[in-house]
């Protein structure tokens, strides 16, 4: 049965495919994927996270951070961010050639969200389509786009989390919602709005969320023109073709986050790709290790599987007198305060035994164990922080008032910036974070990849507007 087919809509003045291109930072999409997928019709997504600055002669200028505190380290990370979106984004314009759209994407849980928005946009808004943002929830969003006249499209999981925003915020300035991203939390890649109320083991199909979605936006007095974009475990647009003018569903569009990462003008590193090629079902993990306290989902890489065991390697401590029957952990050091029931004192026994010798407090009233190199690197990157979130679960900064979450920094966690940046520019993935959606297995399994075939964009979008 032949795929039925797309059609174009109208976005920003321009006719465009229903094609977004998800947004993923730091530097997983640069001025060439976004220009290349605006010039094949699209919408391009240059991702306004810390993104890349060049030297004279084109290469990567580094985001170093001498300076002695954190709120200066902060700031020189603003300026990296505005700098570096904004010749993105003209880098992009140029490449996209009239052709298309170009959005950027802001997390408004990166560390001076609103500063670095206003900034690109103070520089460049003629060139910006449109605002994607999630990762958190980004009331200010209409009124920022509204002052500098370009559209919105906030990033929600769930019809509840939609309605928050338009009754605080987003009713103020309908026109300019484009379109409402529904990121599917238990597909996409990257951080998701998952929610207490929502069990990460137990996936829920998408199709109910987003029409209860399109229900409240219609309850609201939401535009029908204002589409809904499915984002997340989209690779075949004929797995999708129910969805297509679906009434109940209205105008729809959709992203892929994950498969513009193989192609030509990906920005990554050739052994990111070629990681990409070697995952099965099941190698993506959704997790909550990120220093957000967002839930994520990245390849089970061994950065990822050092995240883990480390969690595992964990035991509740008490004060003295706390607890009936509990024993100092340790006779000397620090640890003769922390009082541990026996049954855990002998768990970790035998994992300083295995080397983890090392007892890290969280702000849980529990202790972690690790070996002493990985406490003294924790340690260090708790330090040098520079501030690349609004609240930091990790180093316990934020990005206002007096620049500290008043939590303990939680060793469980990670330096986000430091890792990004790393597997965007050249690391090695098995020592670092993967984002990936939960989809990537199908790198191996899809024809179109084999042979070790890498697609230029365009190649990839008249691919998927076949419906493959």
């Amino acid at each position: 049965m032949s795929f039925k087919g797309l059609q174009p809509i109208t976005y920003g003045g321009h006719e465009v495919w229903p094609l977004i291109e998800g947004g993923k930072g730091v530097s997983a999409t640069n001025h060439m994927s976004s220009g290349a997928w605006a010039a094949a019709g699209g919408i391009g997504t240059v991702s306004a996270v810390n993104a890349d600055s060049y030297d004279e002669d084109g290469n990567p200028i580094p985001q170093i951070y001498p300076q002695a505190t954190r709120k200066e380290r902060f700031e020189q990370l603003v300026r990296y961010a505005i700098d570096g979106a904004t010749e993105q984004v003209n880098r992009a314009y140029e490449i996209a050639d009239g052709k298309g759209a170009i959005n950027i994407n802001v997390l408004w849980e990166q560390g001076g969200a609103q500063q670095v928005l206003e900034g690109v946009l103070g520089n460049c808004a003629d060139k910006i389509t449109g605002v994607t943002c999630g990762a958190g929830m980004p009331y200010k969003l209409a009124e920022i786009a509204q002052r500098f006249n370009v559209h919105y499209l906030p990033i929600v999981s769930s019809a509840r989390a939609f309605r928050a925003l338009w009754k605080r915020s987003y009713s103020k300035v309908p026109d300019l919602l484009a379109a409402v991203v529904y990121e599917d939390p238990w597909l996409a890649g990257g951080h998701n709005g998952l929610s207490n109320a929502e069990d990460p083991t137990k996936p829920e199909a998408p199709y109910p969320r987003v029409k209860a979605l399109r229900e409240t936006m219609r309850a609201e007095g939401v535009s029908e023109d204002t589409a809904i974009v499915m984002a997340g475990g989209v690779w075949f647009l004929r797995e999708w073709e129910e969805w297509i003018d679906n009434p109940e569903l209205g105008k729809i569009a959709f992203q892929f986050g994950t498969r513009p990462l193989l192609t030509e003008e990906s920005p990554i590193p050739q052994v990111w790709k070629d990681m990409l090629r070697t995952v099965e079902p099941g190698d993506v993990l959704l997790h909550k290790f990120s220093p957000t306290g967002f839930y994520s989902s990245a390849v089970k890489t061994p950065f990822l599987y050092d995240l883990m065991h480390r969690s595992e390697r964990q035991i509740p401590i008490f004060k003295r007198d706390e607890e009936d029957g509990t024993i100092p952990l340790m006779d000397h050091g620090k640890a003769k305060y922390f009082f541990v029931h026996p049954g855990d004192q002998r768990k970790a026994q035998s994992w300083m035994a295995e080397g983890f010798t090392e007892a890290m407090k969280t702000p849980d009233d529990t202790v972690v164990f690790v070996t002493p190199e990985s406490a003294e690197r924790i340690r260090t990157d708790q330090q040098e922080c520079m501030g690349c979130l609004s609240h930091c679960q990790f180093s316990s900064w934020k990005d206002h008032d007096n620049h500290t979450t008043g939590r303990l920094a939680d060793p469980r966690s990670f330096c986000i910036q430091k890792t990004l940046q790393d597997i965007a520019h050249g690391g090695d993935p098995d020592d670092n974070l993967a984002f990936a959606g939960h989809a990537a297995y199908r790198f191996k399994q899809d024809p179109f990849y084999s042979n070790n075939f890498t697609p230029t964009v365009k190649q990839l979008v008249d691919r998927i507007l076949t419906g493959d």
